[in-house]
């Protein structure tokens, strides 16, 4: 029995990828655990086993004078009976082991696939999260993120973004989002052949999941449009990714380097007639007609959020007017104090 188990052993580090060491190490930790709790053993013992034979003994560790008296440091205590233990403790061991191998590689497969999409089926939900079967896995789709206002029916397929991946006791816990603007690129690299390419970048996403989404792009080549390409055809590509999203809206605009054409772009669709930009504090003062104030702060500022948010500056909006108004006190007050 004893050499079926090492060839066993053996076997199973070629198929499942573990180490012969760390298999025999928790059979003896297993052995030693099982020898004290059916033969009431309190001194010190170690297993010893043999990779060649097979052989497996129980070794009790004497003390220094009993060492001295006995001329060896340690005595075979082996019962008679152990190899039917030993045959049982085996069986559980290498049961578990193949179980933590399988978690282990599961948990490295997922691992690597943090900032993948994948479709998974709604099994599930409560008021917390809702469970979401990978195939492989079942991943969590928690409450915050979700969409607000989307509805998650048992059998539905749904792609989702993997944002994180945990080690736990019961195998890999997968985080999945619906939020994160991870999904947005996804989406795209998916509907656009370009992104997928490199033609096409994505230099910057905002987003307000369930409500708005702005994204700024660039093309490595000059015959190619940009927003042209992620809009496809009749809007056919953009309007892909609005029906995945639940009708979530999304505005693609050029990326430049040129930060004051870039933040009028990124104020779209609200035209822009000057920017003042303060390098040193990133921060921009931007001056619309005053019947584009209103479309260019966006409901509950939300468009003049999201170009702060996709262009990484500090963005103040005033209507032509009020601008001039400032302006013109401004000038009233450094004359006044000449």
């Amino acid at each position: 029995m004893n050499k079926e188990l090492i060839t066993a052993l053996k076997e199973l580090e070629k198929e499942k990828g573990i180490d012969l060491n760390i298999l025999v190490d928790g059979l003896k930790a297993a052995l030693i655990s099982a020898y004290r709790k059916n033969y009431k053993a309190n001194y010190n013992a170690r297993i010893d086993i043999n990779l060649n034979s097979g052989e497996i003994k129980v070794l009790k560790i004497l003390e220094e004078d009993e060492a001295k008296k006995e001329g060896v440091s340690e005595i075979d205590v082996t019962p008679e009976n152990f190899g039917r233990i030993a045959a049982q403790t085996a069986k559980q061991v290498i049961t578990q082991k193949i179980k933590e191998a399988e978690r282990e590689v599961m948990y490295n497969e997922y691992k690597e696939r943090v900032g993948d999409m994948v479709i998974g089926i709604i099994q599930q939900n409560d008021a917390r999260w809702t469970l979401v079967d990978l195939g492989k896995v079942e991943a969590l789709l928690p409450l915050n993120e979700q969409v607000p206002g989307e509805k998650y029916k048992h059998g539905e397929r749904i792609k989702c973004y993997i944002s994180e991946v945990k080690k736990t006791t019961k195998g890999p816990q997968v985080i999945v989002s619906r939020t994160h603007s991870g999904l947005i690129r996804r989406l795209f690299e998916l509907e656009v052949p370009e992104i997928y390419e490199g033609i096409v970048t994505i230099k910057s996403i905002a987003r307000e999941a369930g409500y708005r989404t702005k994204i700024a792009v660039s093309s490595s080549e000059r015959n190619v449009d940009p927003v042209g390409a992620c809009v496809g055809p009749k809007g056919s590509r953009v309007k892909m990714v609005v029906d995945e999203l639940a009708g979530e809206k999304i505005d693609i605009v050029q990326y430049s380097d040129d930060v004051v054409t870039y933040i009028k772009n990124a104020l779209s669709p609200a035209k822009v007639l000057k920017v003042l930009t303060d390098e040193e504090t990133k921060f921009a003062l931007v001056v619309v007609p005053n019947e584009q104030l209103s479309l260019a702060i966006g409901r509950d500022g939300q468009n003049a959020r999201l170009a702060a948010k996709l262009t990484y500056w500090k963005i103040d909006i005033k209507s032509e007017s009020q601008y001039m108004e400032e302006l013109n006190a401004a000038r009233k007050e450094r004359k006044n104090t000449k």
